[in-house]
């Protein structure tokens, strides 16, 4: 989800109106928020690309570079990206970024120590990181191909996945057993529910829901499906910040 941008304005806002207009009403309010046609994720790698091919390593760059972080794009993927760039917008170039970057993901690794409960972080959850707001890591626990394959799936605080379907026509489903620190959990209709270590949350086949970390605490929960005939999964909308704000987050 696109935040509401206004650097145009505070900086120029008087002096040239118009693209300030332009700026924070077009590129960032309406160019930005087009994420059905590309993820946020994309834009960002594309962006940083286009600045860095262009020699602007200032603090432009630094802000795409931090967009970047907040948008999904990880410490190993930027490092990939900026690798890949260097041999075609020059090796000055891509120093001078990587400079940048190392400062915009240096506590990534100190901020991840110790979580993930019992079973550990593993990788980032780039797979579906256009279906969450903030940083999610998933690690599977059993061979993805097996009959009832298991996963640790952890939220940094705030992170929540979108509102999403488990289809079947028989069966189904999906079960979460919550390992470390406190989170959420809400079906459509209903009031959210707080979880905690311990809880378990059987979500049934075709009911919309979505679930993910407190505001100011990280959270892991186990998650499996059931079997079940012509399943399928469906993602929804975002949990806006507006809805997500007002829940009891503490």
């Amino acid at each position: 989800m696109t935040v509401k941008q206004t650097a145009g304005h505070d900086a120029l806002g008087e002096f040239a109106p118009e693209f300030a207009h332009l700026n924070d009403d077009v590129l960032f309010g309406e160019v930005w928020s087009r994420e059905a046609q590309m993820p946020l994720k994309l834009r960002s790698i594309v962006s940083v690309s286009a600045l860095i091919g262009k020699g602007i390593t200032d603090s432009s760059l630094k802000y795409h570079l931090a967009s970047a972080r907040a948008n999904g794009v990880t410490r190993e993927e930027m490092a990939e990206l900026l690798t890949h760039v260097a041999f075609y917008a020059g090796w000055p170039n891509a120093w001078a970024a990587f400079n940048m970057a190392k400062e915009v993901y240096a506590d990534d690794t100190a901020r991840t120590d110790g979580h993930g409960g019992f079973f550990g972080l593993d990788m980032p959850n780039t797979a579906f990181a256009q279906y969450f707001i903030g940083q999610s890591y998933l690690k599977a626990l059993t061979d993805p191909d097996d009959y009832l394959p298991i996963h640790n799936v952890t939220f940094e605080p705030g992170c929540r996945n979108n509102w999403h379907i488990h289809h079947a026509s028989k069966g189904g489903g999906q079960v979460l057993i919550c390992v470390e620190g406190e989170g959420w959990y809400q079906e459509e209709g209903k009031p959210a529910q707080c979880l905690h270590p311990g809880d378990i949350v059987e979500i049934p086949a075709n009911v919309k829901h979505w679930h993910g970390a407190a505001a100011d605490c990280w959270f892991s929960h186990l998650a499996f499906e059931f079997p079940g005939e012509e399943t399928s999964n469906e993602w929804l909308e975002s949990v806006d910040d507006e809805a997500f704000n007002a829940l009891d987050n503490h």
